[in-house]
């Protein structure tokens, strides 16, 4: 490979003017605008099936369920209640019943 010393001049941007800055941000906001999609010009109506009909339905199964949850709790539907028995009465334990009974567990049997 031979060298002839002769290459294609490279363009130096000196950086110091302001209209440097201004052409390189321009080619930068063209490049960015080259790989965004194109304005839509006609908004996309929402599809029926799939944005409105599943909230209706949706919408439909929580008040079937909240009308079964009130009907199934409303008081009608219980039993009657059971009449209740007597009182109870306070037992009464003699002195010492409590030392017998330990006695009684310890006994081998």
């Amino acid at each position: 490979m031979e060298e002839h010393g002769e290459l294609a001049p490279v363009r130096i941007r000196s950086w110091t003017r302001i209209d440097d800055y201004f052409e390189s941000l321009a080619r930068r906001r063209t490049a960015r605008r080259a790989r965004s999609l194109p304005p839509r010009t006609e908004p996309e109506s929402p599809r029926f099936a799939l944005s409105t009909l599943p909230f209706l339905t949706l919408f439909a199964g929580l008040a079937v369920l909240a009308v079964g949850i009130a009907i199934a709790a409303w008081p009608g539907n219980q039993p009657p209640p059971r009449p209740q028995s007597a009182q109870h009465e306070k037992g009464f334990a003699p002195k010492g019943w409590f030392q017998k009974a330990e006695k009684e567990m310890r006994r081998p049997g």
